[in-house]
């Protein structure tokens, strides 16, 4: 499926308390470069993403330091303390009508491929869709003393990634429905969702790792030099 082009939207405002450090994980090193720089190159060798918005806190000092050089037009908006705030920063910096592909800053391992089979995807989940993969080892669910309640089945159940592809218009519409519902989101397929629009789901890598915990850099540094070493990732 070819369209004109697409708009990157990375939320990067966040300070990752799960991670144990006084550096939010966006900027950590990563053979070399911070974590959020291996994100957007992804994005910048993609021929059908236009621009790239990064969305920051307004307390950042470290963006800048980084001199990103990018072929692909940047621009920064100014975030907020959760992460909807910042996307829907990111989507009202926006003209309307633009596709918009919304993913963590901290998943630094993402493929151009499974980028261009979501936007590819468009022809059959017309709403939008996300990355995401399937559920492999066995799920239970468990009370509030860690006892196991029951076992949930896994052949429908997916691990939500990023990006999560929506137009603009339709996504910042769904987000703040669900705001004003009182909606606790946590991805923005939930906004539309509750917008009672049908998602669908593109099974991604499993590589896509979202940085959240110390041990995830020394994971992410291994599925990056994995890709490196495949050139056909």
């Amino acid at each position: 499926m070819t369209l004109i082009s697409f708009t990157a939207v990375i939320p990067a405002a966040g300070i990752g308390q799960r991670m144990q450090s006084k550096q939010a994980k966006q900027y950590m090193q990563l053979q070399g470069k911070s974590v959020l720089e291996h994100t957007l190159a992804v994005f910048d060798t993609h021929p059908l993403v236009s621009e790239i918005i990064v969305v920051v806190s307004p307390n950042d000092v470290e963006f800048e330091k980084m001199a990103v050089q990018l072929s692909t037009p940047l621009k920064t908006v100014l975030g907020g303390d959760e992460r909807y705030d910042s996307v829907l920063a990111g989507l009202k910096s926006l003209p309307s009508h633009r596709w918009v592909l919304i993913h963590d800053a901290a998943r630094p391992c993402l493929r151009t491929s499974d980028i261009t089979r979501l936007i590819d995807s468009l022809e059959h989940f017309k709403h939008g869709a996300i990355l995401a993969s399937k559920v492999r080892d066995t799920m239970k669910r468990g009370d509030f003393e860690a006892r196991i309640e029951t076992t949930v089945e896994r052949n429908q159940l997916w691990h939500a990634q990023t990006p999560q592809l929506f137009k603009s218009e339709l996504l910042t519409e769904a987000i703040e429905s669900a705001l004003a519902a009182g909606i606790g989101l946590t991805d923005e397929a939930q906004a539309m969702e509750f917008a009672g629009y049908a998602v669908g789901l593109v099974e991604g890598h499993d590589d896509n790792l979202k940085i959240t915990r110390p041990n995830d850099l020394a994971l992410a540094q291994f599925y990056l030099d994995n890709q490196l070493g495949n050139k056909h990732a």
